[in-house]
């Protein structure tokens, strides 16, 4: 299953805003898609349809009840993109204020002490968290180090750290600086052999726009997305948490009908969006594959999303008959190796002598749109080990071309 016509490509890509335009610079290619993937047009419709309306939940009005039917079709939506037929979900501020709240609520909720296990590839938002919250609850954090060579983490370097005591686990499960995922599943299966009970939670952000997500199959109790970069808006996080997290103590109204983990009067507008994001998934689905029910052709649409992503990856890294690619330009470094299977629609590239930062100044002036991340407090942990201040980050979604990527090479090559 692909994205195998140029009429399919042009189909989808005229579902998206500003495909190939940015309002301020005119003509530009977009890949800065880790940073935020486009937009669908439907969710910039139904944004401004439900902004207009002032109408809350749980009023006696025709309005409010509409509202409110849209906020619960949504989350039908929402478990069904996930497979997550079980526990519930909710939104919140941002990817990052919701790993905060679960991360704390586990690391309070749980007894007798122990240990709360990350990673050092993780992006700050779900490592500042535990490390916060495992201090105050009084338990101790544990890194697990990453291989630099390939930018992963494996189930294998988790079972080295993993105790019987191991209350909270989290997983990323993949980079923004590497572009490299983690296998989640089997991560999280290491994990419960030896600590049955621990509480594991998934920082998903950057991987859910990549190939598809299985909630179900994952054995984990928390999840989290930041829809701006599935195709959403930015203003709202997504969570989903299983019963357990659930039942744990958490911030809510003291009387509140079964202590609910959503804060405050809900935004349609950003429920309405996600169902949109929903139905582009099926509508993609049913244009590469016989499949028939919902669950199907969001699949169906994952698996071509990541073909897509895959052969776009690989014309970048290696070329082809008459441009060559990132890796055969003089003085290349590519972040995770050339020849990584573990790669999602993302190249993080340093050159040797060169300033990263004016690669991408370059490049823009040139109307492509990319990013450069340093040795900061994002990035650091991937690039200090490799001896590196910077790097230029090219990501990339389903909707770009092998034109737009020959582009970008070319491009690159006149500026080295």
């Amino acid at each position: 299953m692909q994205i195998s016509t140029p009429e399919l490509l042009d189909d989808l890509r005229a579902r998206f805003a500003l495909t190939d335009t940015c309002l301020e610079q005119g003509k530009r290619i977009f890949f800065e898609n880790a940073g935020g993937a486009l937009t669908l047009k439907s969710v910039v419709e139904v944004s401004a349809e439900y902004a207009a309306i002032p109408d809350n939940q749980g009023r006696e009005n025709a309005a409010s009840k509409a509202g409110s039917a849209v906020i619960s079709a949504a989350k039908d939506d929402i478990q069904r993109f996930l497979n997550a037929p079980n526990g519930q979900v909710f939104m919140g501020e941002s990817g990052t204020e919701l790993l905060f709240r679960l991360i704390r609520a586990a690391c309070l909720g749980v007894e007798g002490g122990g240990t709360v296990l990350g990673s050092s590839i993780e992006h700050p938002a779900s490592r500042s968290a535990a490390i916060r919250w495992a201090k105050i609850a009084g338990l101790n954090y544990v890194s697990v180090p990453h291989d630099d060579a390939t930018g992963l983490v494996t189930p294998e370097a988790y079972q080295a750290h993993i105790r019987p005591d191991t209350r909270v686990a989290i997983i990323l499960h993949s980079s923004p600086v590497t572009g490299m995922a983690m296998d989640v599943e089997a991560i999280a299966a290491t994990i419960r052999k030896t600590a049955p009970d621990c509480l594991i939670i998934v920082d998903g952000i950057q991987y859910a726009a990549h190939g598809g997500l299985d909630i179900e199959a994952y054995g984990i109790d928390g999840y989290v997305i930041s829809p701006y970069k599935v195709f959403s808006r930015h203003g709202y996080g997504l969570a989903w948490i299983s019963d357990r997290l659930a039942a744990l103590p958490h911030d809510s109204l003291i009387g509140a009908p079964d202590a609910p983990w959503e804060m405050g009067t809900r935004d349609v507008g950003a429920y309405a969006a996600f169902s949109e994001v929903v139905r582009y998934f099926e509508w993609l689905g049913g244009r590469v594959s016989n499949a028939k029910t919902s669950r199907a052709l969001i699949e169906a649409a994952g698996r071509a999303m990541a073909t897509q992503e895959w052969a776009l990856t690989e014309l970048m890294l290696t070329g082809n008959a008459s441009q060559r690619g990132l890796a055969n330009m003089p003085g290349a470094i590519i972040i995770g190796g050339i020849k990584n299977p573990a790669r999602r629609g993302l190249v993080s590239v340093a050159f040797s002598g060169m300033d990263s930062g004016e690669l991408v100044g370059a490049l823009s002036a040139r109307g492509i749109r990319s990013h450069v991340r340093k040795a900061d407090h994002y990035s650091g942990n991937v690039l200090v080990p490799l001896g590196l201040e910077s790097c230029v980050r090219v990501s990339l979604c389903h909707y770009n071309t092998a034109d737009e990527v020959l582009t970008m090479l070319a491009a690159l090559e006149d500026i080295l």
